[in-house]
């Protein structure tokens, strides 16, 4: 947001256009005299307010909103007075009102991007802000929205499979959920919690992905179709580690929960989480029953999601010997469109399904 180091009459006359004031009511609103005023007005930067009247000035351009500043800064460019260089009156500090706005809008285009898993343009939206700006430039606000480009960020390294190491969505979510811890915003520092879990769980750490779902489905800090979420991934941590009895009761609950809030997508996740605990037991009737359901449900078919339901549909279709080819082929058109977005851990699921088929099945007839 701009500063002002040293007031003349013309930051005094960007500043009443920008709060779009007449001369009498910019006068009233300083607290000064119209005549005061006038003479800034006639005079520009042949004149400069008095000390105690350069603070009511600072005054009134700190309270001012996003965008008084900005069309502070545009009227001062248009009267060709510097906003930098030696001998600079006007300074900007962290992003002007503009780039906030700016910033703000790429974090939507972020989330539109990652839903379509178009990985390299939600990347180059994100770093382009993420290298903008030194922390120590940025206000709360920017301080924020460097957190959210952050756990964006966090989020295109998870999807990506980088989910451990220093370039990682592991590093990405803790230094995300530190700003906000700063800042104080529980239910951001909650959300950055169960990214961390869900890190937990990809990486392997089943048992304590599942000790902190269980904290976290509880948690007041979340809404309520965030806790929901976090009860169906206690269910799912639990089924990747072979507890798949307790592992359906969960879900099932969870499915109910995102019933309630209308949720179809989640509903549509959480039969197909369902069909894998199924599946775990040996029931592939109901495997197969829950699978079509959450293939048939589902409101967002991004490439992302149709990977998880084909790959969790070639799984329970290689579980029967019967079935075995049709499930060796969902899983080879899976993985063509896994490598086409660059769904990397979706990649490894699969080969490592293919895997163990072949080992408990015998090699693949070609």
């Amino acid at each position: 947001m701009a500063t002002v180091h040293h007031w003349t009459g013309l930051e005094a006359r960007a500043l009443r256009f920008a709060l779009r004031l007449s001369v009498r009511a910019f006068a009233e609103h300083l607290g000064v005299g119209v005549r005061t005023v006038s003479k800034w007005e006639k005079l520009l930067t042949a004149t400069e307010p008095r000390p105690d009247t350069q603070a009511i000035l600072d005054t009134a351009l700190a309270r001012a909103d996003a965008a008084v500043h900005l069309r502070f800064e545009t009227n001062l460019s248009e009267a060709g007075r510097p906003t930098s260089g030696p001998g600079r009156r006007v300074a900007v500090t962290g992003p002007r009102a503009w780039e906030y706005e700016s910033w703000s809008d790429d974090l939507d285009r972020t989330l539109v991007a990652l839903s379509r898993q178009n990985f390299a343009f939600a990347d180059n939206l994100l770093r382009r802000w993420l290298a903008r700006f030194k922390t120590l430039e940025l206000d709360d606000k920017g301080q924020y929205l460097l957190a959210r480009s952050t756990a964006l960020l966090g989020d295109l390294q998870r999807d990506q499979g980088a989910v451990i190491g220093p370039m990682s969505a592991q590093h990405s979510y803790a230094g995300a959920r530190s700003v906000f811890t700063q800042l104080d915003i529980p239910r951001r520092v909650a959300q950055l919690d169960l990214s961390l879990a869900v890190v937990a769980e990809m990486s392997g750490k089943l048992e304590i992905a599942a000790r902190h779902y269980e904290t976290l489905a509880v948690d007041d800090r979340l809404s309520r179709r965030d806790r929901a979420r976090a009860r169906l991934w206690v269910g799912t941590a639990l089924s990747k580690d072979g507890n798949h009895d307790y592992a359906v009761r969960v879900m099932l609950a969870a499915t109910r929960e995102f019933e309630d809030l209308s949720e179809p997508d989640d509903w549509s996740v959480a039969h197909q989480k369902l069909a894998l605990a199924h599946r775990g037991v040996g029931d592939l009737s109901t495997a197969l029953y829950f699978i079509d359901i959450a293939r048939g449900t589902g409101v967002t078919d991004s490439p992302m999601q149709r990977v998880r339901l084909d790959t969790a549909h070639g799984h329970i279709l290689l579980s029967d010997p019967d079935t075995r080819n049709d499930g060796l082929r969902v899983l080879d058109d899976t993985a063509k469109l896994a490598a086409k977005f660059g769904l990397s851990h979706q990649l490894r699921s699969i080969e490592g399904i293919r895997m163990t088929t072949e080992g408990a099945s015998g090699p693949r007839r070609r």
